[in-house]
């Protein structure tokens, strides 16, 4: 997606692990949930602030009032549903989310969908129900939203050549699988790769949730 647009893209994941040189599981273990939520909400607000980007969120980043504020006041929000089988098996290898380490991972992320759905409705300008299509076919989907909206130009190249791998197509995060994004998101797989398998290829359902009062500046 980022690609699509010409614009830079940032996961706040990644750029936590970048700034401590550890990954999020350590600091968990060393700071605990608790320090690892500040460290998010000092990098998300810095990165909302930014011009020209696609930032992917992680998916507790909503538990924060003060994330929920920044990320819909500063850019246009995606929101890629998925339900929580879909969750669970985009993330059942994943040993990089310590929310998930635990004897019963599906009934984790049971919990946490229940938990979180409603904060990310909140922040979304729009809703995307993912289903399992490939990367190509979600990014084309949230470009026609984006257009639709006159939020993008409507002249965005389509393109079929966009990668299963790009970074800027990552739909799960570190402890939950269905993201939140600043501006316009480009989550469309997870970095493990499994939506872009062989699997449903019909277009996900879009809805338009409250409009926000941004028009993508950033």
């Amino acid at each position: 997606m980022a690609r699509r647009l010409g614009r830079q893209f940032y996961d706040s994941d990644h750029e936590i692990e970048a700034r401590t040189g550890v990954r999020i599981p350590v600091i968990f273990e060393h700071e605990g949930e608790d320090g690892f939520r500040q460290r998010e909400a000092q990098t998300i607000d810095e990165l909302t602030q930014r011009s020209g980007i696609v930032l992917a969120t992680g998916g507790g980043a909503v538990l924060r009032a003060e994330n929920r504020e920044n990320i819909k006041s500063r850019g246009t929000v995606v929101y890629l549903r998925a339900n929580p089988h879909d969750l669970w098996l985009r993330t059942r290898r994943d040993k990089n989310r310590p929310l998930l380490q635990t004897a019963d991972p599906r009934a984790r992320l049971e919990q946490l969908f229940q938990e979180r759905d409603a904060l990310y409705r909140e922040c979304a300008t729009f809703v995307i129900e993912t289903g399992r299509p490939s990367v190509n076919a979600l990014v084309n989907m949230v470009l026609m939203q984006l257009e639709m909206a006159g939020i993008v130009p409507s002249n965005t190249e389509v393109s079929h050549e966009v990668s299963d791998t790009a970074e800027g197509a990552r739909a799960e995060t570190h402890d939950v699988a269905h993201d939140v994004a600043h501006d316009v998101t480009g989550q469309a797989g997870g970095s493990d790769g499994d939506p872009a398998q062989a699997g449903r290829e019909e277009a996900p359902q879009a809805t338009p949730a409250a409009p926000a009062p941004d028009t993508l500046s950033r």
